[in-house]
């Protein structure tokens, strides 16, 4: 299967149906699914609301962005794919506030 990018999703837009392929809990815990969700993208949601500036999040909360930036670089290397393509699971899903940039990892830089 061929995959085109991450669908990024928060748990509070009201549609946690489970349709992700990691939940990444408030306590740090990483929660993977059985089956994959959607063809062509490797869903991760976060527990909680993300609908925030970064500087305004708990530290959980900023543990829970680093520990999905940590998600899409290990899988872009498995699956030799860009770290860099994220896209939203609705226009109101995370929010528009939610900081996309805390998610970013330049493959060439590490981690930041």
């Amino acid at each position: 299967m061929e995959l085109e990018g991450f669908i990024i999703h928060h748990t509070v837009c009201g549609k946690d149906d489970g349709s992700w392929d990691f939940l990444i809990r408030a306590d740090g815990t990483v929660t993977p699914s059985p089956a994959p969700s959607r063809a062509g993208y490797i869903c991760i949601a976060l527990e909680g609301d993300f609908d925030r500036d970064y500087n305004l999040m708990t530290s959980a909360q900023k543990e829970q962005l680093f520990t999905a930036s940590k998600i899409i670089m290990e899988l872009s290397r498995l699956y030799q794919m860009s770290p860099l393509y994220l896209i939203p699971h609705s226009s109101s899903c995370p929010g528009a506030q939610f900081p996309w940039n805390s998610l970013v990892i330049y493959p060439a830089d590490g981690y930041h």
